[in-house]
C-alpha cells in the first residue's frame, strides 16, 4: 500500500499604514464648506494557502479613520474578504464573498459616480461559481450572487437597506489560442428592506462576451447583452409597475509593456443603489503605471461617469443626471525593504441637472506602510 499526501503552503503578510488626508471639498458640496483634515490608521494581514486541488486567500484589515474641520467625524472601517477555488479534472468549483463595512462617500461614489450622504454601510457578499469542461474547448459556467446592505441611521439621511439575488449561467467556447467567447443568461432581484414604500425590480438579460489576444502582452475585450427591468413600488394607493429595456455593453483593452502598464474600459451597467432605486452608470476608466526604478512607481487613475436612474424614485419624479470625473496621479517609493511611501493628488468634479454650479475637491494623500517579514508554512 502506498500513502499519498498533498503538499500545502501557508503565508502571511502582516502590514500596518499611517496615512494623513487633505481635502478642501470632502462631501463634494456647492454650499459653503471648509477644508478637511483626517489621519488613518490601517492595520492588514493577508493570508493564502494552497495545495494541488485547493488555493484560498483572504484578508483581514481595518482602517481607523478621524476627520476634523469641515466634516468632523470617526469612524472605522473593516474588510474582511475571502476566495477560495478547488479543481478536479474537469470541474473548478469557486467562491468569492466576505463582510465589509465602509464609509458611503467613497464607496458608492466609485461604484456608481452618485456622491451620498456620510455614514457607514455594512454589506455582505457571498458568490459561489462553478465551471465544468464539456470538451477540451467547451466549458460550462455558473455563478450565483448574494448582497445584504445596510446603512447606519440611513432612513434618516435618505438611504434604504437593500438586497440583491442573482445568477448566470452559460457556455464558454475556445475559438482559437487567441479569441474566447462566452453566452450567458443573467437573473437578477433587488428589494429593498426597510423603505417606507417598498420596492423591488427584476432584470434578467443576456450577454455574450468577446475576449481576444492580439499578443501576449495585448488582450481586448466586449461586451453586451440587453436587460428587461420590471419594477413594483408599493404604495397606499396600490402598487406602481414599470417595464423597461436596457442595454448593457463595454469594452476594454489592456497592454502590458516591460517597465509599465495601460489599460482603458468603457462600460454602462444597472447597478443597485441604497437610494432604493437602480442607477445607470456610463463609466469611462483610463489606469497606467510606470516603473520609474526598483523602487519607485509612478501611476495614473482618470474616471468619468455620466450616471440616471434606471428606474423611478419611491417618493415619485425622475432621479436627477449626475457627472462626475476625477483625476489622480501618484508616487509608490519603496525606499526599505519593508517600508513604503506614497503620495497622490486627486481632483474631482461633480455636476447634477439642477444645480447652478458644479462642485469640485483637492485632495492631498500622504501614506507610510511598514511590511513585516512574510510569515510562511509548508509541509
Amino acid at each position: 500500500m502506498v500513502s499519498q499526501s498533498e503538499a500545502a503552503e501557508w503565508s502571511i503578510v502582516p502590514s500596518i499604514g499611517v496615512k494623513g488626508v487633505y481635502n478642501d471639498n470632502l462631501l463634494l458640496t456647492t454650499l459653503p464648506h471648509d477644508e478637511t483634515y483626517g489621519y488613518w490608521t490601517s492595520p492588514a494581514a493577508e493570508f493564502a494557502g494552497k495545495t494541488e486541488r485547493l488555493e484560498v486567500s483572504g484578508k483581514v484589515a481595518a482602517d481607523f479613520v478621524s476627520y476634523y474641520g469641515g466634516e468632523e467625524t470617526s469612524f472605522t472601517n473593516i474588510f474582511l474578504p475571502l476566495s477560495m477555488r478547488y479543481k478536479t479534472e474537469k470541474d473548478i468549483l469557486g467562491f468569492t464573498g466576505g463582510f465589509t463595512r465602509d464609509n458611503t462617500l467613497m464607496s458608492e461614489l466609485l461604484t456608481t459616480g452618485v456622491v451620498v450622504r456620510f455614514t457607514q454601510r455594512n454589506q455582505w457578499n457571498a458568490s459561489p461559481t462553478w465551471a465544468h469542461s464539456l470538451t477540451e474547448k467547451l466549458s460550462l459556467q455558473s455563478s450565483f450572487q448574494f448582497t445584504d446592505t445596510t446603512y447606519e441611521d440611513g432612513l434618516r439621511l435618505g438611504l434604504v437597506n437593500y438586497q440583491l439575488f442573482g445568477g448566470s449561467s452559460g457556455l464558454l467556447y475556445q475559438l482559437t489560442e487567441q479569441d474566447q467567447v462566452q453566452l450567458a443568461g443573467i437573473y437578477t432581484s433587488f428589494n429593498t428592506t426597510n423603505a417606507p414604500f417598498g420596492f423591488r425590480a427584476t432584470f434578467p438579460g443576456a450577454m455574450m462576451t468577446l475576449t481576444h489576444a492580439f499578443t501576449e502582452s495585448l488582450i481586448g475585450t466586449a461586451f453586451g447583452g440587453p436587460r428587461f427591468i420590471s419594477s413594483t413600488t408599493q404604495g397606499p394607493a396600490g402598487d406602481l409597475k414599470a417595464k423597461e429595456t436596457v442595454w448593457v455593453y463595454g469594452a476594454s483593452l489592456m497592454r502590458q509593456f516591460e517597465s509599465s502598464s495601460i489599460q482603458v474600459n468603457v462600460a454602462r451597467d444597472i447597478i443597485p443603489s441604497g437610494f432604493g432605486l437602480l442607477i445607470q452608470t456610463d463609466r469611462v476608466t483610463l489606469s497606467g503605471s510606470y516603473k520609474v526604478s526598483e523602487t519607485l512607481t509612478a501611476s495614473l487613475d482618470a474616471n468619468g461617469y455620466l450616471v440616471t436612474g434606471a428606474t423611478q424614485r419611491l417618493s415619485g419624479g425622475s432621479f436627477p443626471e449626475q457627472r462626475y470625473a476625477s483625476l489622480s496621479p501618484k508616487l509608490a517609493w519603496k525606499f526599505l525593504e519593508w517600508w513604503k511611501l506614497e503620495a497622490s493628488y486627486t481632483y474631482g468634479r461633480r455636476d447634477v441637472d439642477g444645480f447652478a454650479t458644479p462642485a469640485t475637491s483637492n485632495a492631498a494623500m500622504l501614506m507610510l506602510t511598514y511590511y513585516p517579514p512574510k510569515l510562511a508554512l509548508s509541509n
